[in-house]
């Protein structure tokens, strides 16, 4: 790569929800990346510190300041960020995150939705670089139980029959993605070990061996989320350097 790498930084809300296929794909196209693990206390980036900000999963949701404080900051950041023109990628709770700080509505679905289920892309998608890499119909990871609303002056990503909005870009560089495509075998059965207690066998919740049984179809969902990452990549070098 003849451009200077990307300082790319996560944040990490719990153990078990870390980078996924991502880290090979960045790592391998030689970009920096940091992490702050918020679940023990590390600090919140500066805000000239980065140039992505990548925001990942977890169990809490969005409005659970008083179990984790840190929230309240982690909020602040991410507005900070997209204010700054810093690309921004938010994965299920991230993009709930991204959600609320661009004043959009998060609040609990009305299905729990776990394990290997269609995506259907939205009309509206292929008009942004991210939206043209996902296929007409997919089967995603999703391990969710909240949802949001669309911000204004947002691009609908997608839907699945148990949750009506699965993503969307702002301005193509910040994207959220209620659905996992970075999740890998392992990473879904520390999910499966951690997360026990909200398979609840309700409508949209698969059992364990069906979640870990076919694990060629997370090397497809890893395929795609490694196109979205090189169109990201694409928005936030130009970005950087305009």
């Amino acid at each position: 790569m003849e451009s200077a790498p990307l300082r790319i930084h996560h944040l990490q809300h719990v153990p078990f929800e870390d980078l996924g296929s991502m880290r090979t794909l960045l790592s391998a196209r030689g970009h920096a990346l940091t992490a702050s693990h918020l679940y023990r206390g590390d600090p919140l980036p500066d805000i000239d510190t980065f140039d992505w900000l990548i925001v990942m999963g977890g169990p809490m949701g969005i409005a659970d300041e008083t179990e984790y404080p840190w929230l309240v900051a982690e909020k602040r950041l991410i507005r900070e960020a997209i204010d700054a023109g810093r690309t921004v990628l938010g994965i299920c709770l991230g993009a709930q995150l991204i959600a609320a700080a661009l004043g959009a509505r998060v609040y609990r679905g009305a299905h729990r939705e776990i394990g290997w289920f269609e995506l259907e892309r939205h009309e509206a998608a292929p008009g942004c670089a991210v939206g043209r890499t996902l296929p007409d119909r997919m089967t995603a990871f999703h391990w969710h139980g909240d949802t949001f609303d669309i911000p204004d002056g947002a691009l609908p990503l997608a839907s699945s029959e148990a949750c009506a909005n699965q993503g969307f870009v702002f301005r193509e560089r910040v994207v959220a993605l209620q659905f996992h495509l970075e999740t890998t075998p392992d990473g879904a059965a520390r999910l499966v070990e951690h997360c026990a207690d909200e398979l609840d066998g309700s409508r949209y919740v698969q059992a364990p061996a069906e979640m870990l049984g076919e694990r060629r179809r997370f090397a497809t969902i890893n395929a795609v989320m490694d196109a979205i990452l090189v169109e990201m990549e694409s928005v936030c070098l130009r970005s950087r350097t305009g």
